[in-house]
């Protein structure tokens, strides 16, 4: 069973998923833009009778509080701070992350901050090199250049239902397979009053992961975490190259394609849930 719950976190509700014995090895999920813990909402029961799993929903995003800018900033440095002190309060000493988009560089900041609590990482098309970012960023790298109110309301874009619903279905097998409340859900959160202006915060911030990539690169050559990458290679933002830069760092990563797009559990849950369920059982005892 999986349980909902929340958690009070320096004055914000932090809403999250938990599911399997609180003894088991703990498994940290962290999500991306612009979903929420709901998107594992099918890898967590395949993983819950070996694990114990959790998943937050970040500030700003699904069942979580979202407070105004004028109260929060909205960096990744900030996320990662509440994301930490989730871990604190909730007693993970010890736990795998898997990281997806934004759950990215929220989750390697983590890691590096804390070294010897994780125990492995895995990446569902969360990147960490220049490689894997797609032409699909320009609009946001020229907003990081020019950051103009005009550059600024172009990225409004990014946050249209259309958009949402294109970001699900791009490169699947098979539309059909996509659950339409998965998008439908993003974009009503997505259309909360002053969300957007979250939103585009974030994107402006998103160039401070992009300037830490050497350090996350720096902290995979001198911990050396087992590290599985399961990606959808059809991705229209992170493309396999992100995923293969890995192995210059960590010779011995896995990497795994799958034949979907950008949110790949949607289609292929049961496929990464049994690539995560071995890698794990190799690498943590």
């Amino acid at each position: 069973m999986t349980h909902y719950k929340t958690v009070p976190i320096d004055g914000l509700s932090i809403f999250y998923r938990e599911a399997g014995d609180p003894n088991a090895p703990a498994l940290l999920l962290l999500h991306g833009f612009p979903t929420s813990s709901h998107m594992y909402r099918n890898l967590m029961p395949l993983l819950a009778d070996r694990y114990h799993v959790m998943a937050p929903d970040l500030p700003g995003f699904g069942f979580s509080d979202a407070p105004d800018r004028a109260h929060f900033e909205y960096t990744f440095e900030h996320l990662t701070d509440v994301i930490d002190r989730f871990t604190g309060d909730l007693r993970l000493r010890r736990y795998a992350v898997y990281v997806f988009d934004y759950g990215a560089p929220v989750g390697f900041r983590l890691a590096a901050r804390h070294p010897e609590r994780v125990t492995a990482l895995i990446s569902q098309n969360g990147n960490a090199y220049e490689e894997g970012l797609s032409e699909g960023w320009n609009p946001i790298q020229r907003y990081w250049r020019e950051p103009t109110p005009s550059n600024r309301m172009a990225l409004l874009d990014f946050l249209k239902p259309e958009t949402t619903r294109f970001q699900y279905v791009h490169g699947v097998p098979d539309e059909a397979m996509v659950a339409p409340e998965s998008y439908t859900l993003d974009s009503a959160l997505l259309a909360r009053p002053g969300n957007a202006d979250i939103q585009l915060d974030l994107f402006l911030d998103y160039r401070s992961n992009v300037a830490a990539y050497s350090h996350f690169q720096a902290y995979f050559r001198t911990h050396r975490p087992s590290l599985l990458a399961t990606w959808g290679k059809h991705d229209p933002f992170f493309v396999p190259a992100g995923a293969e830069a890995f192995t210059r760092d960590l010779p011995d990563a896995e990497i795994r394609f799958y034949d979907t797009g950008h949110f790949a559990l949607e289609t292929h849950a049961a496929e990464i849930g049994a690539a995560i369920r071995a890698f794990l059982a190799r690498h943590l005892h």
